[in-house]
């Protein structure tokens, strides 16, 4: 089965204890995310799956901002998010390659406004394996938008991480609905 492998917002901004919106840089640096995330990014190479990086950001000037947004409304006043600068970069640990997809999104899902779903059916993918941060946030958004549009969905649990430990578990509970559960040691049976 083609599979892709997308990585959520793990960007400096989001996920690292510098960023200016890290709600979840603790969990993520406690549960051991980014190295996770490069064991999965390791397999998806190793076996022909599609890596795919997400990251949330907005040009110079925010014109893509919704300041009706009570997520992403303050970026500007923050100075959060902004492509081109040291936030939206990738986190420091993670073994991006010059080969990877990258995917800018504006909004919280990785399908809302961008071209993953025509990158996905270009490439005949029919099951994602999907990890992140924020499990709450990201991760359930386009795990749910993956679902609706047929594909098959895979959660890499240990590999998302969210502001506190029990809203990331009652995600993955809520996940498990649409999608298989995994931890990155047992991907290599998918």
């Amino acid at each position: 089965m083609k599979t892709a492998l997308i990585l959520l917002d793990y960007i400096v901004d989001i996920m690292h204890p510098s960023g200016k919106v890290a709600r979840s840089a603790a969990q993520a640096v406690e549960r051991g995310v980014v190295q996770k995330a490069n064991m999965a990014l390791a397999h998806a190479r190793a076996n022909g799956w599609l890596p795919i990086l997400v990251k949330v950001g907005f040009r110079s000037g925010y014109n893509e901002l919704s300041r009706q947004s009570l997520m992403f409304g303050k970026a500007a006043d923050f100075g959060a998010l902004q492509l081109g600068g040291p936030g939206t970069a990738f986190h420091p640990d993670l073994q991006v390659q010059n080969t990877d997809c990258v995917i800018v999104k504006p909004r919280i899902s990785a399908f809302y406004s961008t071209g993953l779903e025509a990158l996905l059916r270009a490439q005949r993918i029919e099951r994602l394996v999907i990890a992140g941060v924020s499990t709450t946030w990201a991760v359930q958004a386009t795990a749910r938008d993956a679902h609706d549009r047929d594909y098959q969905v895979v959660v890499l649990e240990d590999a998302c991480a969210a502001a506190h430990a029990s809203e990331h578990g009652a995600s993955i509970h809520q996940l498990a609905t649409i999608a298989q559960i995994i931890r990155t040691t047992d991907i290599t049976e998918l």
